[in-house]
């Protein structure tokens, strides 16, 4: 044991913390001496507090640290950091929401709980470090606090041995020829057996004869003759017991018990109570770490082993997909699963449904699925089971305001045969969320506790709290701890549990509703069921069934008010792109947490600036700037002081984190929200905000405009925003990411325009000035880093030079800056990522998953005059909707659809708006050269035939565009309406053929093609006839 710092001096440490997070080190009286005690405030903000040390170790085979800790503090994430000499690559242990204990207590970590956090390291194996930090970062809790830690010492262990010895068991009786040593020796055809005559109180011991590391326990009993009631004490020394699991309603078979990080040299099992007069137990597993790991990993180990169908897809090591279900801008969502599985709650339980029939159980494994959405857009899901004999279909949605909100959801069960059937559906609420176990981030998915389950006749309560409101009262409820068995497999041996309530120690209790239907020829019976988001439910009366239709029937044409105020009218063949455009839009209101634009309900429940700037701007052209703006009135009193634009905000506050795209997303996205409402006064309250942020950004621009940066090998960094991970692919090292650096570009292009509109002339020169010299900073960066690398395309970031044509596409799309990149590289990126596609979606090359965000390449490519290009790229994303029917997308996609996987969050919202721009920008995209608006640059031209196509209020800086695009023989006809003031440089049509274009005429006048392919339109209304079109197969 070697003593690191015993904290009797602390002068070799060093505190720190993130932006207006205030943090002190002090000594204070500790376990043994003294102690070092870390004092934070977090105040309003996210962040962490640091206490830090150099202090050089090198790592064997196996070993630990261990410290005394404790603290007054709320539940806040404790980490322990140790970094290289390098400062880049670090490995931690990180608990979320750590309980911190206020008596002293002696904490240790091993080397399976340290992880590789993030580095450009290669080989992540820890072998040494050269500092070691503590770091308080904002959980839940929040707030201020005080932890201490004392006697840190590090360990090297032994390594472990291939096998442990195998145990002495022992039994307080004994019925012969049993033996103790049967319930380990690997068979359960031996088993030992309790002297009847020596009562019902009797134990069996094992002695591992040395502390052995543990994740579990699996007994199994021999039928008849098992323990319902027992007790599994540990000890280390055999003198010493401390109880580590009850039980009292076991129900024999397999008891899996979940003990995870056991650490013992003696087990014993105190059997209370059973059945028989005698106990008989035919072996005892003792399991690995890995198997009790987690609740998670205990569970996906039990599924593996049960019939596929009794728990989730996701347990059973299968990828699963899912979608939101909740109100615009509520704080609280739903999920439901592809398989019909209704979560409540973030980190709640789910409703699963299950059917038994005269011939069994029947799960979603037994089933062909289907999922549609009403209307075929509306956000009202609906999961089909599909059997020979029967359909049962689940639909839900939700309901209310913010205050006040619910999940509604309604299973009919139709009967397709000719006979009458009866049929028991069981709705089952299990502590697994639709959230699957391979989502970690922000909501971990997979197990969600339930400790508690009651039914008082009318609603059940879940952890005390009334959860579910059936709106048929069931004609049985079956409640049950986890002891007591698995709820399918309880409705397959019809063996319900009668209890009304029930508590478990576990956290696993589960129940079930069930209804005996009895089901006419080709007849059906619908249930249903409510649950609270937000505030007191409201219940149907004595028509269960009228209500469910009446309030389905009343969301709906909510939602479709909502989702047309701007409408797309397409041939058939587009009429998925229509309903998906609009359930996207859905998706980022639903995906709201009130006024917080935010890309996911779970592992992404928190609000990117990056994200909301680009959803505000798809939600604007939707007609939905009322959204947009507050969003930007909830996020600007986030901002820092120092002016800095935090690059997420949730419940704890503003994340600290450098991304230095921010600065330039928040700017850009208050002129947006002005150019498409013109409401000055309002602009005018978001000018200290925009002052700050600019000043801000110009001041990091400053950091790279050094001496430093203009030797050879740093040329392409001066003068641009530092290094950060704001893109997803640099969280290994800061990079120099261009995307920073359009946005920042994006910003300052805003700035001007926002100090123009308001008058501030002297502001307005200042910032374009600043511009200027960051523009042409940018661009020598391009040339320079192109040169450096030896690369022939735009690089993805200054000093990596890598490729990137997704992030590329912002150059384009936000930052206007197309007629200013270097053409040859330009037209090489996208030509390359065009190239690339082709492999992959041809299936020549391998490849695992990729994200959707690609949809921004489509919008480069109708800017390119790609249409044709575009269109094919459009097919491939779409039929990559999972699942299809749902019109939406994960923020990864993985090639193997049952692979599982972190993805994301679905359905992302952030996705979502990267579609909505693609679409739009088919119809009308500014184009930032001439100032001019192009039309129908990426329509297909598939489409023009017949009735062509129709868009009508679409929302644009210049007002709403409306206009029609057909071709009638050999003649194309553009019909644009009035109520459009139009662009310093008009609007723009482009000839969509490849061949040249016949005479043209507007309002029956003859014009000229402008480069032999535009016409450019000054006034508005106007009819646009182009005469001798090109025939179908030109």
């Amino acid at each position: 044991m070697r003593l690191l710092d015993g904290f009797e001096d602390i002068a070799a440490w060093q505190v720190a913390a993130s932006d207006e997070v205030k943090a002190t080190l002090r000594i204070a009286a500790g376990s043994e001496g003294n102690a070092l005690c870390m004092d934070f405030d977090f105040g309003a903000v996210s962040g962490y507090a640091v206490a830090r040390r150099e202090l050089a170790l090198e790592y064997g085979e196996d070993y630990e640290f261990s410290f005394d800790l404790r603290g007054e503090a709320p539940a806040n994430t404790l980490q322990l950091k140790l970094v290289d000499a390098s400062g880049e690559n670090v490995w931690w242990v990180n608990r979320p929401d750590y309980v911190f204990p206020r008596e002293w207590r002696r904490v240790r970590f091993k080397k399976r709980h340290i992880a590789f956090a993030w580095g450009p390291a290669k080989d992540r194996e820890l072998k040494r470090s050269a500092t070691l930090e503590w770091v308080i970062a904002r959980g839940h809790g929040g707030g201020k606090g005080t932890v201490c830690f004392d006697r840190f010492a590090f360990r090297a262990l032994p390594a472990a041995a291939s096998a442990p010895p195998a145990p002495v068991v022992r039994a307080s009786s004994t019925l012969a020829p049993t033996e103790p040593a049967h319930v380990f020796d690997g068979a359960l055809d031996t088993f030992w057996r309790s002297d009847p005559g020596a009562g019902r109180e009797q134990m069996v011991t094992l002695d591992f004869l040395q502390l052995r590391e543990f994740g579990g326990l699996v007994l199994h009993w021999s039928p008849e003759a098992f323990a319902s009631r027992y007790a599994i004490d540990f000890s280390d020394d055999g003198e010493r017991w401390r109880t580590v699991r009850r039980v009292v309603a076991g129900n024999g078979g397999a008891d899996p018990h979940l003990l995870p990080e056991s650490e013992t040299r003696y087990v014993r099992l105190r059997l209370q109570d059973g059945p028989a007069k005698a106990y008989a137990l035919a072996e005892i597993e003792v399991k690995d770490l890995a198997w009790g790991a987690s609740p998670n990993a205990f569970f996906q180990a039990l599924a593996q082993a049960a019939p596929r169908g009794h728990y989730p897809r996701a347990f059973a090591g299968e990828q699963s997909y899912w979608t939101v279900l909740g109100i615009d801008g509520g704080t609280t969502h739903g999920l439901l699963s592809e398989d019909g599985a209704l979560e409540i709650g973030p980190r709640s339980g789910s409703i699963e449904p299950f059917l038994l029939t005269e011939k069994g159980l029947v799960t979603w494994a037994d089933v062909g699925t289907q999922h549609s959405l009403l209307d075929g857009y509306l956000p009202i899901p609906t999961v089909s089971w599909r059997h020979r004999d029967f359909a049962l279909n689940m639909t839900a949605f939700g309901t209310g305001d913010r205050a006040r909100s619910q999940l509604i959801s309604h299973y009919t069960l139709e009967n397709r045969t000719d006979r009458p059937r009866v049929v028991t559906l069981a709705l089952a609420i299990r502590p697994f969320q639709v959230n699957p176990p391979t989502q970690f981030l922000n909501t971990p998915g997979g197990v969600a506790s339930i400790r508690a389950i009651a039914w008082d006749g009318q609603a059940l309560s879940l952890n005390g709290e009334r959860r579910l409101f059936p709106l048929q009262t069931p004609d049985e409820v079956v409640i049950a701890d986890f002891d007591v068995g698995n709820i399918p497999e309880l409705l397959s041996k019809r063996r319900p549990a009668s209890e009304n309530s029930v508590e478990d120690e576990t956290g696993f209790a589960s129940a079930a509703l069930l209804y005996r239907l009895e089901l006419p020829p080709q007849g059906s019976r619908r249930i249903g069921i409510v649950a609270p988001l937000a505030g007191a439910p409201t219940l149907a009366g004595d028509n269960a069934s009228a209500w469910l239709s009446g309030q389905q029937a009343a969301i709906a044409e909510g939602w479709r008010k909502k989702l047309n105020r701007v409408a797309l009218r397409l041939p058939a063949a587009g009429r998925h792109v229509t309903d998906t455009l609009r359930t996207a839009l859905a998706h980022i209101l639903v995906n709201r947490a009130g006024p917080a634009l935010q890309p996911g309900a779970r592992a992404y429940a928190r609000s990117w600036i990056r994200d909301g700037a680009m959803m505000s701007d798809a939600l604007s052209r939707l007609g939905h700037a009322a959204a947009g703006r507050e969003y930007i009135e909830w996020f600007v009193p986030h901002q820092f002081a120092s002016g800095k634009v935090p690059c997420c905000v949730d419940s704890r506050g503003s994340d600290p984190v450098a991304e230095n795209d921010s600065h330039g997303e928040l700017i850009h996205l208050i002129a947006e929200h002005y150019r498409y409402t013109h409401d000055r006064a309002w602009l005018e309250t978001m000018w200290p905000r925009v002052a700050s942020a600019a000043a801000y950004m110009d001041a990091l621009r400053m950091k790279e405009r050094t001496a430093g940066n203009e030797t050879a090998g740093r040329r392409a960094f001066y003068g641009l925003m530092p290094a950060s991970i704001s893109h997803e692919g640099y969280s290994d090292r800061p990079a120099y990411s261009y995307w920073d650096d359009f946005w920042t570009l994006a910003g300052y292009d805003s700035a001007v325009a926002i100090a123009q509109a308001l008058g501030r002339d002297n502001d307005a020169a200042r910032f374009a000035s600043q511009r200027e010299a960051f523009s042409g900073d940018l661009h020598a960066s391009l040339r320079a880093s192109i040169a450096q690398h030896g690369i022939d395309y735009i690089p993805g970031s200054a000093d990596r030079g890598d490729f990137d044509a997704t992030s590329t596409t912002i150059a384009l799309s936000v930052a206007g800056q197309q007629a200013n990149l270097p053409q040859r590289e330009l037209l090489r990126t996208f030509e390359r990522y065009w190239k690339e596609f082709l492999v992959r979606r041809a299936g020549s090359t391998e490849w695992d998953a990729y994200t959707p965000y690609e949809l921004r390449n489509i919008g480069a490519f109708v800017r390119l005059g790609w249409r044709e290009r575009a269109g094919e790229l459009f097919g491939f994303f779409l039929t990559d909707r999972r699942p299809a029917g749902w019109n939406q997308w994960a923020e990864v996609i993985g090639r193997d659809v049952r692979y599982p996987r972190f993805v994301g969050d679905m359905p992302h919202g952030w996705v979502a708006s990267d579609f909505i721009s693609a679409v739009l920008d088919l119809f009308a995209y500014e184009r930032a050269a001439d100032q001019a608006l192009m039309l129908g640059a990426g329509i297909p031209n598939d489409w023009l035939a017949g009735e062509g196509v129709r868009i009508e209020n679409l929302r644009t800086q210049y007002g709403e565009l409306s206009y029609a695009l057909r071709r009638d023989g050999r003649r194309l006809v553009l019909t644009i309406a009035g109520g459009l003031t139009a662009p310093r440089g008009g609007l723009i049509f482009g000839w969509p053929y490849a061949g040249a274009p016949g005479p043209a005429f507007v309002n029956g006048r003859p014009v000229r093609w402008e480069n032999g392919k535009e016409l450019r339109i000054h006034s508005l209304p106007a009819v646009i006839t182009v005469e001798a079109a090109p025939d179908d197969d030109d």
